[in-house]
Order: structure tokens, then sequence, then C-alpha cells
């Protein structure tokens, strides 16, 4: 089991969920992100560009650690883990 945790801009794909679960096992971040999609259609658009590539305002964690920073997309997802999907903040 994966638990998704969404921010407010994503809820309402989610029918306002702030967390999801996903029962089957994902492998990746990316293959949970493909269930997530066919589970909740219009959440992975938003995290993924239309190159299949993490958006650049959008961080993903697997618990505390950035998935940028794992592999990316093909970054491991043990049985269990949390992804947590955020908007990026920046500032200048």
């Amino acid at each position: 089991m994966i638990s998704v945790e969404l921010p407010g801009a994503l809820r309402p794909f989610a029918r306002g969920n702030t967390v999801v679960t996903l029962n089957e096992p994902c492998a990746t971040v990316g293959e949970a992100l493909e269930k997530l999609e066919r589970q909740w259609p219009g959440v992975r658009d938003r995290v993924l560009d239309e190159q299949g590539s993490l958006r650049p305002h959008v961080a993903v964690f697997v618990g505390e650690e950035s998935i940028r920073y794992r592999g990316g997309l093909g970054a491991p997802l043990p049985d269990g883990s949390t992804i947590v999907i955020l908007p990026a903040v920046s500032g200048g």
C-alpha cells in the first residue's frame, strides 16, 4: 500500500481528499503516478509535463527525501511508503 499526500490544488481531482491510497504495489514513483492517474484522472498531468518529466514548480518526496536526489521518477518505492506532492516554493 502506498499513500499519496496531495496539496490543495490537486485535491479537487481526488474528490477533496488530502491523502489517497494506492492498494497495488508500485516499484517506482513513476509507476505510482501512473496508477494514481488511473484512480484519480488529472493529478498526474499537474505533476508531470508533456514529456513525462517532473514539472519544475512541483516537488515530490518519498518520506522526507526529494525524488530529485533518489533517481527521479525511477526512485524506488518500498511498500508502505508515503509520497508527498508539494508546489515548489521559490522567491527572488
